[in-house]
């Protein structure tokens, strides 16, 4: 092979390398990337998750500590309704709060939110959870069927925030609808 034409077959080859090298980190690039969750990271939201059980059963500071759980754009939704608590006042009213002023707590139903088997992962907003709901019922008595025992779970997206771990979208899935599956 002549020399002229070996160095223009290794321009051409050296071309090519370097153009499916600059393709290879484009699309690279170009995929969201994924965070990665410290120790610390992965407690601050199971955290959050308890504090949800606590905010929401207690109607505590008529729902505000409940809404404070949400980023301020963050959103809680369920798998039976169109319904979307956005906003401090709507998710304080989602937890009997603001305008709705804890009235359940003057009749309570005897049940409390227990959340179980909660599994975190690191995603591209920050952390995606998914959970199961129980209500395990007070001294026997129990409210009604759609709460009774495992009565679904939440999927949910997490983001970080100066004040600390929020939900970004929470929503609680009802069965058959498995949390983590569910597609809104």
């Amino acid at each position: 092979m002549p020399k002229r034409l070996r160095a223009s077959t290794l321009m051409v080859a050296a071309f090519v390398a370097g153009a499916a090298v600059a393709v290879a980190f484009t699309a690279q690039a170009q995929q969201p990337r994924t965070s990665q969750l410290t120790a610390l990271d992965y407690i601050e939201i199971q955290q959050l998750v308890a504090r949800y059980g606590h905010a929401i059963d207690t109607c505590s500071n008529n729902g505000y500590d409940y809404a404070d759980l949400y980023a301020p754009d963050g959103v809680f939704s369920n798998s039976r309704s169109p319904t979307k608590w956005q906003g401090r006042d709507r998710l304080a009213e989602a937890a009997g709060g603001a305008s709705r002023n804890c009235a359940k707590l003057e009749n309570p139903e005897p049940r409390s939110h227990t959340i179980v088997n909660l599994v975190i992962g690191p995603s591209p907003e920050g952390a995606v959870g998914k959970s199961y709901l129980v209500y395990p019922g007070v001294r026997g008595e129990y409210s009604d069927p759609d709460h009774s025992g495992h009565v679904g779970g939440y999927q949910d997206v997490y983001v970080k925030t100066p004040e600390g771990w929020r939900f970004k979208s929470r929503i609680h899935v009802f069965p058959p609808d498995i949390p983590g599956a569910y597609v809104e």
